[in-house]
């Protein structure tokens, strides 16, 4: 009876084909820091925008309805890390409320931290929003690491929309709805991580449209 088999090289050939393969799959099992602050990130940016294009906060009857505008920014934490949140001032009185933040439909918790509790590294005070928004402990991203420039150079640490989808910045303590605040110039956003092996994130948001990608 005549068997068939493997022989030794045909053995040899198989192991080195696994371990091509498997040395090819590897880095893409690894975690991607840069590619996850990018899409989460450009994700709340982008949630900002939609829910200015679905509440358009125009109001004849209240001079200060620019500070209701839907926005994007960055708040510092007790241990001097940082999230990002996204909200309108709704009852115009110069600050974020409690309600006034949008829901993360990835964990049904407020897309809005507490400035005092820590968020750097010890989340146990921040277990009412949601994980996604804190960028130091989940990326190495601190106040120092972010920089505004192009037509939102300056000031601001956030960025709004009307409800033509138009970025606006500086408006939180608008008296008058004379649209000063609306960008001119296409701005930049650019993150820097700790970690120096990683190449900075740049967000371009174009003026008039708001439409916001990464570079590269």
């Amino acid at each position: 009876m005549k068997r068939q088999a493997f022989t030794m090289i045909e053995l040899v050939m198989a192991i080195v084909v696994i371990g091509i393969l498997a040395a090819l799959a590897m880095p893409r099992l690894e975690r991607d820091i840069r590619q996850e602050a990018a899409d989460s990130i450009l994700s709340a940016i982008r949630y900002a925008q939609h829910y200015a294009l679905m509440d358009n906060v125009i109001d004849p009857n209240e001079l200060k309805w620019q500070r209701k505008f839907w926005r994007f920014g960055f708040q510092g934490c007790s241990d001097n890390g940082i999230f990002y949140y996204v909200a309108s001032d709704k009852d115009t009185g110069g600050n974020i409320d409690a309600g006034e933040e949008i829901i993360d439909p990835a964990t049904n918790l407020p897309m809005i931290g507490l400035n005092g509790a820590p968020c750097a590294s010890d989340l146990s005070g921040q277990t009412n929003a949601s994980a996604n928004i804190f960028i130091t402990k989940r990326f190495g991203i601190t106040s120092a690491n972010i920089s505004w420039g192009g037509g939102c150079t300056g000031g601001s640490n956030y960025i709004g929309f009307d409800n033509l989808g138009r970025p606006h910045r500086g408006y939180t303590a608008s008296v008058i709805p004379n649209y000063a605040s609306l960008v001119t110039t296409d701005c930049n956003l650019t993150l820097t991580f700790e970690q120096d092996d990683i190449a900075p994130l740049i967000f371009s948001i174009e003026k008039e449209t708001g439409r916001v990608s990464v570079a590269g």
